[in-house]
């Protein structure tokens, strides 16, 4: 681990830079699997296995089953995982859900896509910087956030079979309003990761930068769906 001089102030000099450097490893993992998510939905979108997968619903269910298993393996398994396995799952659960949003290019028009993604980018970006730079602490929030999570994953169970407009409607806003919650929360909470973080073991930060990256990933890519369904425009 570095060793910092012994002058006033050198230890608060070190911690920032530790947490600078984690935060840029967890930033910079997180927007390769948002390009990397892009990339495969676009292609995927302009082959014919885009359309295969929109008119396959149990493809696309399949799709959807191994996106979740992935996702629950990478988070529980990340312990224990080598910094390169970890990497490789992340790249994995990136590409797969490029996969199954290959369908919203066949729903909306790419220049909704196009407005939803730079507004979330904005919206996004500013509560993660809000989360890193607030001296308040935003744990009471980030569990009335996750309480409103779990009431929006089971608001849209029931939306299925309801088809409510209305009610999806309502959970789009209420969506928007918890993933920019998350985000802010999930950062502060990355900052203090960061601020513990052993720097001389490399597959530890590597860990840390995989599952940081992965908890952001899934704010952006929420607030974004959410935006999507609020605001964009069919592509007919």
């Amino acid at each position: 681990m570095a060793q910092y001089p012994s002058y006033p102030g050198a230890r608060t000099v070190g911690r920032a830079e530790t947490v600078n450097a984690f935060m840029r490893g967890v930033y910079g993992w997180m927007s390769l699997g948002l390009m990397l998510t892009a990339g495969v939905a676009w292609f995927t979108a302009a082959s014919p296995l885009g359309l295969t997968i929109m008119q396959s619903p149990v493809l696309l269910i399949g799709l959807v089953i191994a996106q979740f298993g992935l996702v629950i393996a990478l988070s529980a398994a990340i312990h224990k995982l080598s910094g390169s396995a970890a990497s490789l799952m992340f790249a994995g659960y990136s590409a797969l859900t490029g996969l199954t949003l290959s369908s919203i290019f066949y729903v909306y028009s790419g220049a909704s896509i196009f407005q939803a993604f730079v507004v979330t980018a904005g919206m996004f970006g500013a509560t993660s910087v809000y989360g890193m730079v607030t001296k308040r602490d935003l744990t009471g929030m980030g569990s009335f956030m996750f309480m409103g999570l779990i009431g929006i994953v089971i608001a849209s169970l029931v939306n299925m079979f309801l088809q409510s407009s209305a009610m999806s409607f309502g959970i789009s806003v209420i969506g928007v309003i918890v993933f920019t919650g998350l985000a802010a929360y999930d950062t502060q909470k990355l900052k203090y990761m960061g601020e513990t973080m052993p720097l001389d073991d490399g597959t530890a930060v590597r860990r840390g930068t995989i599952l940081g990256a992965l908890t952001l990933y899934l704010d952006f890519l929420n607030l974004f769906l959410m935006l999507l369904r609020l605001f964009g425009s069919s592509r007919d």
